[in-house]
């Protein structure tokens, strides 16, 4: 087996179509360490979904993973937001580094919100 060589930027996998399914199998692959938040998530937007007679809650579950998902699968927009969440739970609220990090926490996701709507 030979090793796929990543340009910086270059996605790790192709952008999921947005099911459970297929957001199941991409976070596996880019981040499987999430996988059991998003079971947690689905489970609690079915819930709620029945709850509220609304799919909702299900489309905003798909949304969020869809985005999470698409970070994920960019290595330098990854390690990014990595950086800046290990900056944010580090570093006091005052600290101008916190609000740097909030910042680019919030850009990072917003950056992936337009690639997804564009797609």
């Amino acid at each position: 087996m030979t090793a796929h060589h990543i340009e910086p930027g270059e996605p790790l996998i192709p952008r999921p179509e947005r099911t459970p399914a297929a957001l199941r199998v991409a976070l596996a692959q880019v981040a499987p360490h999430r996988l059991p938040d998003m079971e947690r998530q689905k489970d609690e937007a079915i819930a709620l979904a029945a709850r509220a007679g609304s799919l909702g809650p299900i489309t905003q579950f798909l949304e969020t993973w869809a985005e999470a998902i698409e970070i994920a699968r960019i290595p330098p927009a990854a390690a990014r937001l990595r950086s800046a969440e290990y900056t944010a739970q580090s570093v006091d609220r005052d600290n101008p580094a916190w609000r740097d990090a909030m910042n680019e926490i919030h850009t990072l996701h917003a950056r992936a919100r337009e690639s997804l709507v564009r797609e």
